[in-house]
């Protein structure tokens, strides 16, 4: 097969705008909270594009339009727990969470627990952020198997040859850029997200016959057409689904934007701007899952998560298809890069910094900083060499694990005085420990191991709470000062 030359230039011309901006933002990185949290000066589309650009990973292209293809209405649930989610996400936590950081002066969600509880051990920071490195290494992974899936696709060449260059790309300008190249990168690949999906949706649409064609096409595969749950319903299979909007909570890619905005004023504008683009986008998403099914039948083995790279293919001439397929790349990038970010984060500010040598300088911190990019991108490539794994299956895995380990413990820290470092440390493990066997012991077939993930952290928090409350004078007066200036901007708007 001959690789399409306008296609192959498109790209050229994206990957060198991605190295530019990593370029230009590397001669702007002057200390570690430069290049963790972009000193703290992002604007309002900035942090809204940025936190739900590297929300929507590879799989909103291509793993959850795989799931529709391949279970039909029921996966829709998943869309609809993610929006949910993402809205509560922005109505409870972010204007808290960005008054809150910036009191405790914490960089790191994992610097933010234990400034945020006073812990004398350390070992709220150190394991929270090792978890952290755990589950961002396999949620990489997924990335890199995307990239690897698309450029298989599009340039004829080795699965593995093919994430390999995925992860060199995603690796250079994270490495050079830091937080501020990430952030803008995925400003304006979430704009390309966003238009390719509903371009490439509304062309599909009329190639099909509509929804008559997408029904007989449904009913022919043995799949429901009744959005009425039926005889094969499932509460447990629903619950699973919808609980994905649990993980936001959890999540430090997504937390970090809201840590990283100029000012807590400029949150409320922020978050309209992201709802509209994750409805539009989830919308898009699924209702190209749904197109897919009379347009491509009899896909197996993985290959339903390219359902999105076949249709531009079908229907677009090289140079626009060159466009398109450059989204499905976006939404692989824009989440990888903060993932490599947060990661490296954790291991410069959290291990390097606060264990190794306490008194290292900002450039050496900085240098740090984007070695860890290295070697994280090399462990999570190793992992994505596997061509068999699913994006989906990791990204699900990855999810499940923030949101079991930090969800609980962010709403607790936000909206509890009487949470102690003790019982957030106990509930964090409690919370990870469960996820972890419960996945491993088979049970996550039958309901998504977020959900006693979530719920044993939860109420491991509150039974110590509710046994030993704070009643340190100091923390307690920082949460009254957290919310009376929270009742502050209230009363401005």
């Amino acid at each position: 097969m001959i690789i399409s030359i306008p296609t192959f230039f498109t790209f050229l011309i994206y990957f060198s705008l991605l190295l530019g901006t990593g370029i230009f933002f590397y001669k702007r990185t002057q200390n570690i909270g430069d290049y963790i949290l972009g000193g703290r000066g992002l604007g309002k589309w900035i942090t809204a594009f940025s936190a739900q650009a590297s929300d929507m990973s590879g799989w909103l292209l291509m793993g959850l339009p795989g799931a529709i293809y391949f279970d039909g209405i029921p996966a829709v649930l998943i869309a609809i727990g993610l929006f949910v989610g993402t809205l509560f996400n922005w109505k409870l936590i972010s204007q808290r969470l960005r008054i809150y950081s910036a009191k405790t002066d914490s960089l790191t969600l994992s610097s933010f627990f234990e400034d945020r509880f006073r812990d004398p051990t350390g070992l709220l920071r150190i394991i929270s952020a090792i978890i952290t490195l755990i589950f961002f290494t396999i949620y990489a992974s997924s990335g890199f198997v995307a990239a690897g899936k698309l450029f298989e696709s599009i340039f004829h060449i080795d699965y593995r040859v093919a994430a390999s260059i995925g992860a060199f790309i995603i690796v250079l300008y994270t490495f050079l850029g830091g937080f501020l190249a990430v952030s803008w990168t995925d400003f304006f690949q979430g704009l390309l997200m966003v238009i390719a999906i509903i371009i490439v949706s509304a062309v599909a649409y009329n190639s099909v016959d509509g929804f008559n064609g997408i029904r007989r096409a449904m009913i022919s595969e043995g799949q429901s057409v009744n959005i009425i749950p039926g005889s094969n319903f499932s509460l447990l299979t629903t619950i699973s689904t919808l609980a994905w909007g649990l993980g936001y909570f959890g999540q430090p890619h997504i937390l970090a934007r809201f840590m990283s905005i100029k000012s807590s004023k400029e949150l409320p504008q922020s978050m309209k701007i992201a709802i509209i683009w994750v409805f539009i986008s989830l919308t898009g998403a699924v209702f190209i899952g749904f197109l897919s099914i009379p347009m491509f039948q009899g896909l197996s083995g993985g290959d339903q998560e390219k359902v999105f790279i076949y249709m531009i293919n079908c229907m677009f001439n090289p140079w626009i298809g060159g466009i398109m397929l450059a989204a499905i790349l976006s939404a692989i990038m824009s989440t990888i890069d903060s993932q490599l970010l947060v990661c490296s984060s954790a291991l410069t500010e959290d291990f390097y910094e606060k264990i190794i040598k306490k008194d290292a300088t900002q450039r050496e911190l900085v240098f740090i900083g984007r070695l860890c990019v290295v070697v994280i991108s090399l462990i999570a490539l190793s992992l994505a060499l596997n061509p068999n794994y699913t994006i989906l299956r990791l990204v699900a895995y990855a999810w499940g694990g923030f949101g079991a380990a930090f969800g609980p413990l962010i709403l607790y820290a936000l909206f509890s005085k009487r949470t102690t470092w003790l019982s957030a440390l106990s509930g964090m493990i409690i919370g990870t420990i469960t996820l972890i066997l419960w996945k491993e012991i088979g049970l996550g077939e039958k309901l998504y191991e977020i959900v006693p993930g979530f719920f044993a952290n939860a109420l491991t928090i509150y039974l110590i709470n509710h046994i030993s409350p704070a009643k340190d004078r100091e923390i307690i007066q920082e949460f009254i000062d957290v919310e009376a200036s929270l009742r502050g901007r209230a009363e401005d708007r």
